[in-house]
């Protein structure tokens, strides 16, 4: 599998000056499976973008994995060059609701008066998708998806394909009222998703003074997301969903903290960048 990171900013995009290295959209990561899937893990801002790229192809299918609702993973969604072909075959997959349908939620945002055109007018034909309980298949990629800790119904997505594990985890609180460090794994948030995989994707949102006046917001501090990754026994960790007060040179500060507290090579911690591709 190869990801690329088409968005990796948090809360509201943020672009300036301050943030040209590691991007200012908010989240949305392309995923290629081993036999040319495309699966798309959020549609924040950065699905613009990976939409326009889409359509120069094109690609007849797309799978379109929502973490959650809130508008940051959703913005971009109308925006989604494929949205507007006829030639889509969309597969829309989400958190699971007792109160409503994924396409009335959806709907909420994609619709009048916040959107000029309702989700039910769309050219492409979408179908919609509660993330299930057990693992299925997208071509070669198997992927499970369990719920985590945040506000609203919220999951996380284990991706594996050629004996290759990724792990996208955003949005994500795993310390709340928990010591990572003093707890069985089967008590920590995630740890299901994120075990061994060789890549995860995680929220990395806050400095551990900032997590002090944001706790129960659904977002880690460096000292939880370093904690998370030693005992999830991940290979490599790629640093998400960045606040939209960080500037450039915060985040390399806040990798440092995380390798203090996790002190393992250096290339096995990055700062997720937009146009950065990883290979699983």
């Amino acid at each position: 599998m190869r990801a690329r990171i088409w968005g990796c900013r948090g809360s509201i995009a943020a672009p300036g000056p301050e943030t040209i290295r590691y991007g200012g959209n908010t989240s949305c990561v392309e995923v290629r499976g081993d036999d040319g899937e495309v699966i798309v893990l959020d549609a924040g801002t950065g699905a613009r973008p990976l939409g326009n790229a889409l359509m120069r192809e094109p690609v007849s299918r797309v799978d379109l994995l929502l973490t959650h609702l809130h508008v940051d993973h959703l913005e971009g969604l109308g925006m989604f060059g494929p949205i507007w072909s006829a030639d889509t075959e969309l597969h829309i997959w989400g958190p699971p609701s007792p109160v409503a349908s994924l396409d009335e939620r959806i709907a909420t945002y994609f619709s009048p008066p916040l959107f000029p055109v309702h989700l039910s007018e769309v050219p492409a034909r979408v179908s919609f998708h509660d993330a299930p309980r057990q693992p299925w298949t997208i071509g070669s990629v198997t992927l499970s998806a369990h719920p985590i800790l945040h506000p609203g119904a919220t999951v996380g997505y284990r991706l594996e394909s050629g004996g290759r594990t990724l792990a996208y985890v955003t949005d994500h609180e795993p310390a709340l009222g928990t010591d990572l460090d003093a707890v069985g794994t089967s008590w920590i948030s995630g740890y299901a998703l994120a075990h061994d995989a060789d890549v995860l994707i995680h929220d990395c949102q806050y400095t551990q003074e900032e997590y002090a006046a944001h706790v129960g917001w659904g977002h880690p501090s460096v000292a939880h997301v370093a904690a998370f990754a030693r005992r999830a026994d991940v290979d490599r960790l790629v640093m998400f969903h960045h606040h939209p007060e960080h500037a450039d040179d915060d985040l390399d500060a806040m990798r440092g903290s995380v390798l203090a507290d996790w002190p393992v090579a250096a290339d096995r911690c990055i700062v997720a960048a937009e146009g950065a591709e990883i290979e699983v």
